[in-house]
């Protein structure tokens, strides 16, 4: 099991390192031919979940890799899981329900990041 969470936390690391990178970089502007739920969104509140997404990424490897506060890391798959629900209703609003989908994999992948590490696979 503890070989299976790694590997979930190194995937939903990368993805959400990517997708946190590019919405706190790219103008808006830009954004909205590739992620058209931004358009709803101010320009600020677009990076701001960049930059959670980013800092959940970092949590969820730094504190598990280093021993250095590992709560950390279900605490930040914890937090993805708060961002996936809202994504999803995000999403239900705007009737796309692929993107739902995707959310809900990634909702799913999170917690069960965050229930292994808060339960017997803790560090």
């Amino acid at each position: 099991m503890n070989v299976f969470l790694w590997i979930a936390q190194t995937v939903l690391a990368a993805m959400f390192a990517m997708a946190g990178v590019m919405k706190s970089t790219q103008p808006k502007d830009k954004l909205v031919g590739q992620l058209p739920w931004t358009a709803d969104f101010s320009q600020a509140t677009v990076r701001f979940i960049g930059i959670v997404e980013f800092a959940a990424a970092l949590g969820l490897i730094l504190p598990a890799a280093t021993g250095i506060v590992p709560v950390l890391t279900p605490l930040a798959a914890t937090g993805l899981v708060v961002v996936m629900v809202l994504a999803a209703i995000t999403h239900a609003r705007r009737k796309e329900p692929g993107a739902i989908a995707f959310n809900a994999v990634l909702l799913i992948l999170s917690a069960l990041v965050a229930l292994g590490r808060f339960g017997p696979y803790s560090f």
